[in-house]
């Protein structure tokens, strides 16, 4: 016999009605979705990391390859990343969001990169589209649809005047504009990606956007 107390009129669990609630609740919060696949990873369900691999995977690219200047380089440490994050679920606390958690795989891959490279060569943006896509928001385009030639041959000459000016930076200083300026992550998000305190990430973006600049002026003289 059900307790009248934990049940309405019409023989609705209140208990169910909790579930539910709660249920809501986790998904107003965010990070739900990912918390979901996450455990069906852990279980084995490769389609789940699947479902992960093609939320993040544009985005994953689009910062790595600004880290190192080169496509089939980005695409190989993209990879790199999502294999190494798959191996790596079991020590996944969750204390960050799944989504900073792959950033921080990427970025740690991208500096290691960018140390035995000494110097990335990045490419030329002309004859190739592909290069031309990943670049888009390193420019502000005040006419998005613009497509006549004089414009588009601006937007490839912005392309290639700011990339040659990430070329300078070092690679800690390029992350931080990278996910900052780009992602446009908050000041803890990138401390927490990049391990470092709030007042450190300041102070790298305040040099590197000097820096940048430097390097953008020099190139208009």
């Amino acid at each position: 016999m059900k307790n009248p107390k934990n049940s309405y009129s019409d023989g609705t669990s209140r208990y169910a009605e909790r579930q539910t609630d709660r249920a809501c609740q986790n998904i107003c919060d965010g990070g739900s979705e990912d918390d979901v696949l996450i455990k069906r990873c852990r279980t084995g369900n490769m389609a789940a990391f699947e479902q992960l691999v093609l939320k993040y995977q544009d985005r994953l690219f689009n910062a790595v390859f600004r880290m190192v200047g080169d496509y089939d380089d980005a695409m190989e440490m993209t990879q790199e990343t999502f294999y190494r994050a798959m191996k790596g679920l079991k020590k996944f606390r969750g204390n960050a969001g799944f989504y900073t958690w792959l950033f921080r795989i990427g970025m740690n891959l991208c500096i290691n990169h960018h140390r035995r490279q000494q110097r990335v060569q990045i490419r030329s943006l002309s004859g190739d589209d592909q290069l031309g896509h990943q670049a888009d928001a390193l420019t502000v385009m005040a006419k998005a649809n613009d497509s006549s030639p004089v414009y588009q041959a601006q937007v490839r000459e912005s392309h290639g005047r700011v990339l040659a000016a990430m070329e300078e930076l070092e690679a800690s200083a390029r992350a931080v504009v990278v996910l900052r300026d780009i992602e446009e992550l908050d000041y803890a998000q990138i401390a927490n990606i990049l391990q470092v305190p709030t007042g450190t990430v300041k102070s790298r973006l305040s040099r590197a956007r000097a820096a940048l600049r430097r390097q953008l002026l020099k190139g208009q003289c």
